[in-house]
């Protein structure tokens, strides 16, 4: 069966292999008009479910060559913006990098108020100033910060109401001196660490505000002479770094916590030692070996990492959240952490009001390559012979997507890959081994989105081959031995891919490949368009039953966060942020951009 790919090369479009058959097969639906439009979009993946899909119809394939900027509005703060922004009765709402809050008039752009927030001095900020946006409540906006608070603000007037730790920077991480003077690597410009910080937007539900902590188990980053990756290598060094991860719920009156719920249990951590992945990939396990050195390492879940990344998507019916755990800590290196380090690496599902476990589904136990489930979850209807079971859908660092059940956790479907897979599982080498997806994923943090109606998932992709090398240092002059892992990208080619995933099959529909590996995220409509940004500046319409551009708008900044849609007086409104992502070296910029149809 042939899968149509679409090619971007000079901004010129051309389509090769476009299977009919293939999409007749999708048994694709006309969009539904008889929906009732959400003219808001009020929360980060528009509602609980994540899925992204707005029911607005105004703008279609046949006018969305019409597009015209209706407003625009510069931040003033040039650093990587990834913030979905948020509308409600006419207020949008922009969570930008460091975590200043713009309140603006959503049809004009006007100023309403602007929130300055000053972070903790001599905080170690995990990973970059970037966070994904804030959540709205009972007349309050809530974000979550890089140095780890949660701070609620009066809606109307951007006045701080409370203010709450939700963690300490206290444990060890690693740094410049855990490298070892001996090593080499230890004389490059050496930042990042595992401090600990907020970067998914939170969560409001039943009068609970949630979140989760990042970057407990984020490693080390080395620079590398390449431009368009300037942060390099990540490096995991063997020893005591990092701290447990969590989720907490917070009482959204007054910050109190109500319950967490941690990512790295204290009793069965360890697991079972599985060797291969649910569907029977081997992991490259030595389990002999792990077993004999749990007793050296018997409290590794005081250091376990598990970063809660993305923001949760909570079933109104059952009362259940679900949300994606990051890698162990230390990154890469399994040493000093035997076993499948619970939860690690898993979609978990949680009770909302008691933070109780229900199941988890670990994706890769004993994760040493960095492939953390970053992408948030999504819930909808998983249609299979002719049956409808609630589902959560989640595309993955690995390159693919899968489907489980959201009553049990029970796998229901993995589709193809939607990117290539190259010694996927392969450990580090002295001579280091090159494999892909590698620790940038097969699809990071990016929001997919999906079209329930026609079972299809849309997700944003990338193609970036690393090395990953194993260094081994003995002790010598008085200087003790080390061991660490690092992965840094290669002199391949890298690109991104945005596919069209048919979930009855798990087979391609379509794919379009671009220039740049795609670090921002999608917005799916009924009137059938799919809307993405690239790191090179542009902001993107597709037809989204074929992949074919339909219309495009250049800004001055990498557009690396997902859009949003909303309504009104009539007038439907395409928004996006565009400030770049230090990750890839795309240009940093402070855009907020609104598109109107035009005569």
């Amino acid at each position: 069966m042939n899968i149509a790919y679409i090619f971007k090369g000079n901004r010129k479009w051309g389509i090769m292999l476009i299977s009919l058959a293939l999409l007749a097969c999708a048994k694709l639906t006309p969009p539904n008009h008889a929906l009732s439009p959400t003219q808001d979009w009020p929360s980060f993946g528009g509602d609980y479910s994540n899925q992204r899909l707005s029911a607005l119809t105004q703008i279609n394939p046949q006018n969305v060559n019409r597009l015209k900027l209706a407003w625009q509005v510069k931040s003033g703060v040039l650093a990587s913006f990834q913030a979905t922004p948020i509308v409600k009765a006419g207020v949008m709402y922009v969570a930008l990098p460091y975590n200043h809050v713009l309140a603006l008039d959503a049809k004009t752009g006007k100023q309403l108020w602007r929130y300055e927030h000053v972070r903790r001095a001599n905080w170690k900020m995990c990973c970059g100033p970037a966070n994904r946006g804030v959540a709205l409540s009972d007349g309050k906006v809530f974000i979550g910060t890089v140095d780890a608070r949660l701070i609620a603000l009066d809606a109307k007037t951007g006045l701080k109401i409370w203010d709450v730790d939700v963690a300490d920077d206290t444990a060890l991480t690693e740094n410049t001196e855990s490298l070892s003077k001996a090593d080499a690597k230890s004389g490059k410009n050496a930042y990042g660490a595992t401090g600990v910080g907020i970067a998914m937007a939170p969560v409001v539900f039943n009068g609970k505000v949630i979140v989760g902590i990042t970057g407990v188990g984020y490693g080390l980053h080395l620079d590398a002479p390449t431009q368009s990756a300037p942060l390099g290598a990540v490096v995991g060094v063997d020893g005591r770094y990092g701290r447990p991860g969590f989720l907490a719920a917070y009482d959204i009156n007054n910050g109190k916590r109500i319950w967490q719920f941690d990512t790295i249990p204290s009793q069965g951590w360890e697991g079972e030692f599985v060797e291969t992945t649910s569907d029977g990939i081997s992991l490259n396990r030595d389990v002999i070996a792990e077993r004999a050195n749990l007793k050296n390492n018997k409290e590794s879940w005081r250091y376990g990492g598990g970063s809660a990344w993305s923001t949760p998507a909570i079933d109104l019916k059952t009362h259940t959240l679900f949300f994606g755990t990051g890698n162990p800590s230390p990154q890469m290196n399994d040493i000093s952490r035997p076993g499948d380090n619970l939860y690690t690496v898993s979609l978990v599902a949680l009770d909302t009001e008691t933070g109780k476990l229900k199941w988890h589904y670990q994706q890769v136990p004993h994760d040493l390559w960095g492939y953390d489930l970053a992408s948030p979850p999504v819930l909808f209807n998983y249609m299979s012979n002719g049956q409808s079971i609630p589902a959560v859908g989640q595309a993955s660092k690995t390159g693919w997507y899968f489907v489980n059940d959201r009553a049990t956790g029970k796998l229901l479907m993995k589709s193809d890959a939607f990117v290539p897979q190259k010694n996927l599982f392969a450990k580090a080498s002295k001579e280091g081994t090159v494999l892909y997806p590698g620790i940038l994923g097969g699809s990071n943090w990016s929001p997919s989105a999906l079209d329930e109606p026609n079972q299809i998932a849309f997700v944003a992709g990338i193609h970036a081959p690393i090395k990953y090398t194993l260094v081994e240092e003995p002790a010598k002059n008085g200087v003790p031995a080390i061991r660490y892992a690092s992965s840094e990208p290669t002199k391949d080619a890298r690109w991104g891919i945005l596919s069209a995933i048919n979930l009855s099959s798990g087979k391609m529909l379509w794919q379009v490949k671009t220039a740049q590996p795609l670090m921002g995220g999608l917005l799916a409509t009924q009137s059938g368009l799919l809307f993405m940004g690239e790191g090179d500046g542009h902001f993107n319409a597709y037809d989204s039953r074929t992949g074919e551009v339909l219309w495009q708008s250049k800004l001055d900044a990498g557009v690396n966060a997902p859009a949003i849609t909303y309504q009104i007086d009539g007038v439907q409104y395409v928004a996006v942020v565009a400030g770049g992502n230090a990750i890839f070296g795309y240009t940093a910029g402070d855009n907020i951009a609104v598109y109107a149809l035009g005569k």
